[in-house]
């Protein structure tokens, strides 16, 4: 089979690997719609395990079941999720499914950029989902990345009405755009430097889209009723914005550090004001099952439009392309590559 395998963000080949087979309790999955994410493209994190097959955002469609499998059957439509939670230890049992060991272990083979991959039992049993009629393989794509934006805001405890600043309009903060107006978010504002981001946060429900530099506190408060923002969520790892973050929020607020930095970086934090104004510092990572479920249902219900966040579809082979242009962040906001093409991709949705 066919695989784009990661070397560097400049260095993604077109290359043969074995198609894998299901094994007892495995499922086989012919990868329809793949979506590359902005952690794809984090060469601090991704470069010390490559080369490897990348991609985890993925639909598709059920091509083998393994022995003992009874809740799958060949032709089922399937998201599946790479990484997995135990249910048991003391952090799933604490609501911290994302920090579970078991889930910070478990993927699948070999990755999301190839034409098949084999799903282990254990995301077979509780991180295979199937997808609704009616939702095509390029919107289950978002069921992962919503799911972990679904899971920020919660963090962030976001309350109806609340005003939120979205720093970084990136695909995670226009998702966070579209999630936070389903849970009844007051006046939203988003920031970002790059015009054709403003203009997309615009039209995907922000109140109000400004260039990253012009978003002052008394600016922030001029279009705010008088007040900073209740909440603020930061979707970039640039220090300005994480620095910028400190000075924007509203008292008794609350700050979500959503993306995340380089190992090692530190960032000086006025803990006086912090402490004087009762805010709150919360970070999140990933998203649970449950988190998955509300995604799939967000979408389903098209309270989050997802398509119109689709900058770029392109076929495998052209996976180099996808990877430059997510790591420029320049005129795009989501790329998906399609291991089949585009059009069966639309056939198999249409079938359904």
């Amino acid at each position: 089979m066919k695989v784009a395998m990661y070397y560097n963000n400049h260095d993604v080949r077109f290359e043969d690997m074995a198609q894998p087979a299901a094994g007892p309790g495995e499922l086989l999955v012919k990868v329809m719609a793949s979506g590359i994410c902005g952690s794809d493209v984090m060469e601090w994190y991704r470069i010390k395990k490559a080369p490897r097959v990348l991609g985890h955002e993925i639909a598709g469609e059920v091509i083998q079941v393994g022995e003992g499998v009874e809740s799958y059957r060949v032709g089922d439509r399937v998201f599946v999720s790479h990484h997995v939670p135990c249910n048991t230890c003391h952090y799933c049992l604490s609501d911290h499914h994302t920090v579970c060991d078991l889930l910070r272990n478990t993927n699948f083979h070999p990755g999301g950029f190839a034409e098949y991959l084999r799903v282990p039992r254990i995301n077979v049993d509780r991180g295979t989902f199937l997808i609704p009629d009616g939702m095509s393989y390029e919107e289950a794509v978002f069921i992962e990345p919503l799911a972990c934006v679904y899971r920020g805001l919660k963090a962030a405890q976001l309350r109806p009405g609340q005003s939120l600043l979205i720093v970084g309009s990136g695909i995670t903060g226009l998702l966070m755009v579209q999630a936070a107006r389903t849970m009844g978010a007051g006046r939203i504002i988003a920031t970002d430097i790059s015009d054709f981001r403003l203009d997309t946060a615009r039209r995907v429900g922000a109140d109000v889209a400004l260039k990253a530099a012009d978003a002052r506190p008394g600016k922030l408060m001029e279009l705010n009723g008088g007040r900073l923002p209740d909440a603020v969520i930061v979707c970039t790892a640039a220090r300005t914005a994480i620095s910028q973050a400190f000075s924007s929020v509203g008292r008794g607020g609350t700050i979500l550090f959503f993306a995340p930095t380089e190992p090692g970086v530190e960032v000086a934090m006025p803990l006086h004001d912090i402490w004087k104004d009762e805010v709150s510092i919360v970070t999140s990572y990933g998203g649970s099952p449950h988190d998955l479920q509300v995604a799939i249902e967000l979408i389903r219900s098209r309270a989050a439009n997802v398509t119109q966040l689709i900058t770029h579809r392109l076929p495998l082979e052209k996976a180099a392309e996808g990877f430059g242009l997510v790591a420029d962040a320049k005129d795009s906001i989501k790329v998906i590559l399609y291991p089949h093409g585009a059009d069966a991709a639309a056939a198999g949705a249409r079938k359904k």
